[in-house]
């Protein structure tokens, strides 16, 4: 009998990764990952790709990692089974990758005016691929510009050692070139995936960027679970084993499944699928709720 592997958070060149997503299902299938969640940053632009590409017996679960903001600090969702058409979450999926583009724009201008030779173009380059010729209209196909790119083109450029470092020394929080960008309520976010018919899990609740100490607020926690959260991403490879054991009671606690996933970037976080994973109990639990899609199987 095949034994079921659950990757529930991944991401392909669609947004910061570096692998297309019919690639994402390649290396999926060599980690001996059998179901597989594709979350880019705020679009579902990869799924119909990675789905052409599915091998016998493998299963796709449409999803996405959701911007969300606390008081001003990060906080992600990751989104699975949900009408991408739904109008609230439609609408505020293009408001978020339209304020990406201004965003990047804005911190590709403040770079030029540091004197790193990094340009839009390139940056579109890196961000886009192909759909790179078709400009900012691209867009409207669901493809996001993330930091990422933006590190990768502060990289060429020279003005970094590698994409760390460009984000500690020209983007991440607090440095010269940030920018932030529109992003959800947390709570909101939950109640607009359930009203298009998804689930969802908090991504790596240890680790949000901005928030003083790197965690989200359990209290948030409580009112997103109010709201239908249905689990939280304890096992994730930026955890601590202490923080995976701390998450895993407080999703117990709030009657949440849990879920383990790689947030695999590709080249960037050295193709890693498979690294954590979700308990086929917890996957059935999550999901039973869903009604806004179904996860794609080829039999």
């Amino acid at each position: 009998m095949t034994r079921t592997r659950i990757d529930l958070h991944t991401h392909s060149a669609v947004s910061d990764g570096t692998d297309a997503p019919s690639d994402v299902i390649g290396h999926a299938r060599a980690a001996g990952v059998n179901v597989l969640a594709l979350t880019d940053h705020d679009t579902v632009a990869g799924i119909a790709e990675a789905a052409k590409v599915l091998p016998p017996g493998f299963t796709l679960v449409p999803g996405m990692e959701l911007s969300c903001a606390h008081q001003g600090s990060s906080v992600h969702l990751a989104a699975y089974l949900f009408d991408a058409d739904a109008p609230e979450l439609a609408a505020e999926l293009r408001r978020i990758r339209d304020d990406r583009v201004n965003r990047a724009r804005e911190m590709v201008r403040r770079l030029g005016e540091a004197g790193l030779g990094v340009t839009w173009e390139r940056v579109r380059e890196i961000a886009f691929g192909d759909a790179g010729a078709a400009g900012d209209g691209a867009r409207e196909a669901g493809v996001v510009v993330g930091r990422p790119h933006i590190a990768r083109a502060i990289v060429e450029a020279g003005g970094a050692a590698d994409v760390q470092d460009a984000f500690d020394r020209w983007i991440g929080s607090g440095r010269p070139a940030h920018v932030a960008r529109y992003a959800l309520d947390p709570v909101r976010a939950v109640e607009a995936v359930r009203a298009a018919g998804g689930v969802c899990s908090l991504a790596h609740p240890a680790r949000s960027e901005g928030l003083l100490t790197g965690a989200v607020p359990e209290e948030l926690v409580e009112r997103m679970a109010r709201a239908g959260l249905g689990a939280v991403e304890a096992d994730h490879p930026s955890h601590e084993e202490a923080e995976a054991e701390h998450w895993r009671g407080v999703a117990r606690d709030l009657g949440l499944a849990v879920t383990g996933s790689s947030d695999d970037h590709g080249e960037l976080t050295g193709r890693r699928i498979g690294a954590r994973t979700t308990a086929p109990e917890e996957f059935e639990r999550l999901t039973a709720p869903a009604t806004g899609a179904a996860p794609i199987t080829r039999g």
